[in-house]
């Protein structure tokens, strides 16, 4: 497995596995690698034949109170499951290298970015389109591969992606949730153990959405109002947004559809979590 901090480096390794119709399968990551991040990876293993990691904590996608500084950087054991899942090639760039001095780019959507998390997390997305932008011309992928759980991040880069004319398939793999229910994620660490048994409420009002819409007797208002409502008595809980809305745009349904997306934020004692469910209605 080949690691690789320079964009020149990476560059040449996949010019040298291009040939011979070669597909090159990328997984971008801020590391602290989970269960969840090495279901991107054996799915990029799966259906590509040069699979790459990016490990890189992006600090334009941090605001000014976020958790950049503590965010977990465990670089020797992410590396380890990297190369028991067998990945190719790491890129673990500086910020140096990533944003040399005097950089004034920025890759920004006018409206996908702009709701729920966006709204929450002022030019939070500018960070993250600016930086998967960055790696796929770094890397230039057949596919890269994202995770369900950032619902609204691979929605947002889908459009990204077809807007700028790039030839990537954005491949979106299921959530992997621990036995309780919560979603994986590298900020779960930071949750105590009444945070943890506090946070459980997300699974449990996704589920409520999921029951409710197989019941077929109540409306994606009134299934985002029940969720609403089950999370509010939760101590330590303070809820976000609860909503259902159009898979595709994130947009209030007027009338109940085929299919939408139940999306639930919230802090739990000081960690954010964020999760989500693909509802059916018919």
């Amino acid at each position: 497995m080949q690691v690789e901090a320079l964009p020149s480096s990476v560059r040449s390794a996949v010019q040298s596995h291009r040939y011979g119709g070669r597909r090159i399968g990328l997984v971008p990551t801020m590391g602290a690698l989970h269960v969840g991040h090495v279901s991107l990876m054996d799915a990029a293993r799966r259906e590509c034949d040069f699979v790459i990691v990016s490990i890189f904590v992006n600090p334009l996608q941090f605001g000014p109170n976020e958790d950049f500084e503590c965010y977990p950087r465990t670089l020797e054991r992410d590396l380890q499951k990297c190369e028991n899942a067998g990945v190719d090639l790491v890129f673990t760039p500086a910020t140096s290298q990533m944003y040399g001095s005097g950089a004034e780019s920025i890759v920004s959507l006018t409206s996908l970015t702009r709701k729920l998390e966006g709204r929450h997390r002022p030019d939070h997305f500018d960070g993250v389109t600016t930086v998967v932008a960055k790696l796929f011309n770094i890397t230039v992928p057949d596919k890269a591969y994202f995770g369900q759980k950032d619902y609204q991040q691979q929605l947002i880069i889908r459009r990204m992606v077809s807007d700028l004319d790039w030839g990537v398939e954005i491949v979106t793999c299921p959530i992997v949730r621990e036995d309780d229910g919560l979603a994986m994620s590298s900020r779960n660490r930071h949750l105590s153990p009444a945070d943890r048994a506090s946070s459980q409420i997300l699974f449990r009002a996704l589920s409520l959405a999921q029951n409710l819409t197989q019941a077929g007797s109540e409306s994606p208002d009134a299934i985002a109002d029940r969720m609403q409502q089950l999370m509010a008595g939760v101590q330590g809980v303070e809820p976000d947004y609860a909503v259902v809305v159009d898979c595709d745009t994130l947009e209030p349904l007027v009338e109940q559809p085929e299919r939408a997306v139940a999306l639930i934020a919230a802090r739990v004692g000081k960690t954010r979590l964020i999760d989500n469910q693909i509802l059916r209605f018919r």
